[in-house]
């Protein structure tokens, strides 16, 4: 059965709903456990150095964490560019709301508590702790018994807060385990045909039936159309998932030690993220954004093949999902593919993180593709060059350069001139460490980071897949239509910069780098977006149709 759109539309909304949860929940609590919150309350209103003086926080993260209540409508922030202090005040919502953090205390422990488990497999002692969260939720938190304290949209909102933070790991594990392949899709099932422990696994599964995700008859389960639109999308929930690691030490960034998450790792693996599921749920995310760029592979490498690049290089390949597809459709659907034989496609995959690569090397001898894959910094295209030219015989500039959803995740480099921009006109929280970075000098870096890069991309241009946050009072005024919370939340405790669709171009044409206007595309196709797609040029009227 083909759900209706108006259907489609209340699903997608509940799905970003929960990874507003997945960030808001630790977040609003720890702001609610310190006192921060009674003390906005008390005072009505206070800017940030204040606070971060008041609580002894580290300024960069308690920004993060307080633009998170303003993205759900709880706080309203004015970022004044002359002190360059941001202030906070109270609205209609912020009493009711603040009230009820405690609500998210139990959800807040269940994720500190999984640390010791298993971040892939279903394990009993957090199973249990998760079951239990769960019948108070089915119980309303018996919120009924006191109906003036708090509006049914605000009581509506935690409580699917509430729920995301219970469905989204759940979800991810089901994937990755294999509960969503299309023998489960398509038939009805018995918990044992899943799980060992079937009886909890049954328990499990009367979970998602409360939440309308399966129908029970007697013994055996089976997805209704809600549970298998969520599960189809499960990797949407991978990305946030995967900073669970980050999220559990929240209380140690804000108010202790911000190198909390990141120093829980060693040398074989990140302490703020699993990469691992950080890549699957990129994969599977960013897929449909990939197909966005075939208008653009298919010209380009149409052109007679003196005009065309020796091949591509994918910064940041991640797990080599998009290299793949631009090999694919550059065999299939274009001049080059005919003549592989005589002029073969330099395929070059290069990643900061040595997990990607070995994810990257296997897929792509699994898809029998050749390709180089190498360690790259992407904040460093001088060395990249260099490593390419001495090791291979390869020219980075003779590459169509590609990369998608990395330029905010750079590593921070300060500018060397500061002073440009003066004025900033992006609403994001930024931080390095702890400590916070002003708007300006954000602005600025970026600029310095594509300043490096231009040299490298006069011949065939940059072709980008980038990320940006949206101003957090018009996320607030759009809830369930945006993912921009959890990517703010995520992206900014682990010091990555994701600005404004408007702040980006305008940074890119300083640097002389144009969108082609034909082919610029933006998701959502409004004043939300939060993905572009584009391919960047030296020249304003290249023409790549």
């Amino acid at each position: 059965m083909t759900l209706s759109k108006a259907k489609q539309s209340l699903y997608r909304a509940r799905l970003f709903q929960h990874l507003d949860g997945l960030v808001t929940a630790p977040s609003a609590y720890e702001l609610h456990a310190c006192g921060l919150t009674q003390y906005l309350l008390e005072h009505q209103e206070s800017s940030l150095s204040n606070l971060t003086a008041h609580y002894k926080a580290n300024e960069g993260y308690l920004n993060v964490a307080l633009r998170v209540l303003c993205s759900q409508g709880w706080l309203e922030q004015r970022i004044d560019t002359t002190t360059n202090d941001i202030q906070f005040t109270l609205n209609a919502k912020s009493s009711q709301a603040f009230a009820h953090f405690y609500l998210y205390q139990d959800v807040v422990e269940l994720i500190r508590f999984s640390e010791g488990y298993h971040e892939r497999k279903f394990e009993k002692a957090p199973f249990e702790k998760m079951y239990a969260i769960f019948q108070k939720l089915s119980q309303s938190y018996h919120l009924e018994d006191t109906p003036n304290t708090i509006t049914q949209e605000i009581r509506d909102q935690i409580f699917t807060h509430i729920e995301g933070v219970l469905l989204g790991p759940t979800f991810v594990r089901l994937a990755i385990n294999g509960m969503f392949h299309k023998y489960f899709m398509q038939a009805s099932f018995k918990p044992e045909e899943f799980h060992k422990d079937a009886e909890s696994f049954e328990r499990l599964l009367d979970m998602l039936t409360y939440f309308k995700l399966f129908t029970k008859h007697k013994a055996t389960y089976q997805f209704t159309d809600k549970g298998l639109f969520f599960a189809k999308r499960a990797s949407a929930y991978g990305v946030t998932v995967s900073y669970l690691p980050t999220l559990r030490k929240l209380d140690q960034l804000l108010f202790g030690n911000p190198m909390a998450a990141m120093a829980s790792g060693d040398e074989n693996k990140e302490g703020h993220v699993d990469r691992a599921m950080n890549v699957w749920g990129s994969g599977g995310a960013h897929s449909s954004y990939f197909k966005m760029v075939d208008q653009i592979i298919i010209s380009l490498f149409n052109k007679p093949i003196t005009e065309q690049p020796k091949g591509i290089l994918d910064m940041g390949c991640g797990n080599g999902a998009f290299l793949i597809h631009l090999f694919d459709v550059i065999e299939k659907q274009t001049l080059r593919g005919r003549l592989l034989d005589e002029h073969p496609l330099v395929l070059v995959g290069a990643d900061y993180n040595e997990a990607a690569l070995s994810i990257t090397r296997a897929n792509l001898i699994q898809a029998d593709i050749w390709a180089k894959v190498i360690w790259g910094d992407i904040g460093n295209p001088e060395q990249l060059a260099v490593d390419l030219k001495n090791n291979y015989e390869i020219n980075l500039e003779d590459l169509l350069n590609v990369r998608s959803f990395l330029d905010h995740n750079r590593p921070w480099n300060a500018p060397t001139q500061p002073e440009r921009p003066t004025t900033s006109t992006t609403t994001g929280a930024y931080a390095y460490r702890g400590q916070r970075l002003s708007n300006s000098l954000v602005e600025a870096s970026l600029y310095e980071h594509f300043l490096k890069w231009a040299p490298y991309v006069k011949k065939f241009g940059l072709l980008i897949i980038e990320l940006h946050t949206v101003a957090p009072k018009l996320v607030a005024q759009h809830l369930g239509e945006t993912a921009v919370t959890a990517y703010d939340a995520t992206h900014g405790y682990s010091d990555q910069y994701i600005v404004e669709v408007d702040v980006f171009l305008k940074i890119l044409a300083k640097v002389g780098l144009y969108p082609h206007q034909s082919l610029y595309r933006k998701f959502p196709n409004s004043a939300l977006a939060s993905v572009t797609v584009n391919i960047f040029s030296m020249q304003k009227t290249i023409d790549y149709t």
